[in-house]
């Protein structure tokens, strides 16, 4: 069987449907073909089973030889299922020009199949589409398998010492709409750790090189402290032991060693003593 799944949005909205698409892939012993914006195209590397990624822009000024270059694609190897996470007249006429037989979405004149994608932790809330054609997810149980190779070169790079390792991950690109946690609060939070634990060791979260390296040094870690989306989706998909300030508990999963802390509109008022207490330091 092969499967054609439509993902717009960037890198973070990418590692949440992994386990989504893991779980089609396995279960139906599918071959899988992603279509996703060209930039965060490398999230897919993660996960063997996906065969190839196709760029598209979506949203993004999208000319007409991508969107046929797209339909060309979509229309050339015999797909059984597409599960469309888009919208737009441009995607419906794509599919519609299409021959796959069951075409999964929220709406949308090409859908064979509607769906309802309910309020909760994103990764599970896929669940919607993989339902209509039998496919059960867990999508908590998911762990990424990364090669033997990166974890070591990742616990290589890692702050030497026996003590536990603490990963810290500032958001990359705060907004006003989105803050981050105070830069100064960021900075008094090591000394303060090193109060309570000396041979704890620190280490800041890569903001580049490929989402492989950065989910190989997220998985060498004890644990993770994160407001960067990106660290926190590799922190979920390999189990790593997660704070992620301001993210609400009913956005994450329920399970031990994950929660989150603080109100996005208000992470200026966490203090150090907060995290620490979050953090098992308290």
């Amino acid at each position: 069987m092969r499967v054609l799944v439509l993902i717009p949005g960037g890198m973070a909205t990418q590692l949440q449907a992994v386990p989504a698409v893991a779980a089609v892939a396995s279960h139906l012993h599918a071959q899988v073909q992603v279509v996703c914006t060209a930039g965060v195209a490398a999230a897919w590397k993660l996960v063997p089973a996906v065969e190839k990624v196709l760029g598209y822009g979506f949203d993004q000024g999208v000319s007409l030889a991508d969107w046929a270059n797209l339909l060309g694609s979509a229309r050339e190897p015999d797909f059984q299922v597409c599960l469309n996470l888009g919208s737009g007249w441009a995607i419906d006429l794509m599919l519609s020009l299409g021959h796959i037989p069951t075409r999964i979405a929220t709406g949308g004149f090409s859908a064979t199949t509607t769906v309802s994608r309910q309020p909760g932790w994103p990764n599970q809330t896929l669940e919607a589409w993989l339902r209509p054609i039998g496919v059960p997810l867990d999508a908590g149980a998911y762990r990424l398998s990364l090669p033997k190779a990166a974890l070591e070169k990742a616990v290589a790079a890692a702050p030497a010492g026996d003590g536990p390792l603490l990963l810290l991950a500032p958001d990359p690109q705060p907004t006003a709409a989105e803050p981050d946690w105070p830069a100064q609060r960021w900075q008094e939070l090591p000394e303060a750790i090193r109060t309570r634990l000396p041979q704890l060791r620190i280490q800041q979260a890569r903001r580049d090189g490929s989402p492989l390296e950065r989910a190989a040094q997220v998985a060498a870690a004890d644990v993770v402290l994160s407001r960067d989306p990106i660290t926190t989706e590799l922190a979920l998909l390999s189990g790593t032991p997660l704070v992620a300030l301001g993210r609400s508990g009913d956005s994450l999963p329920i399970r031990a060693g994950v929660q989150g802390l603080g109100l996005a509109s208000s992470l200026d008022k966490l203090d150090v003593a907060d995290v620490l207490q979050a953090l098992g330091l308290g």
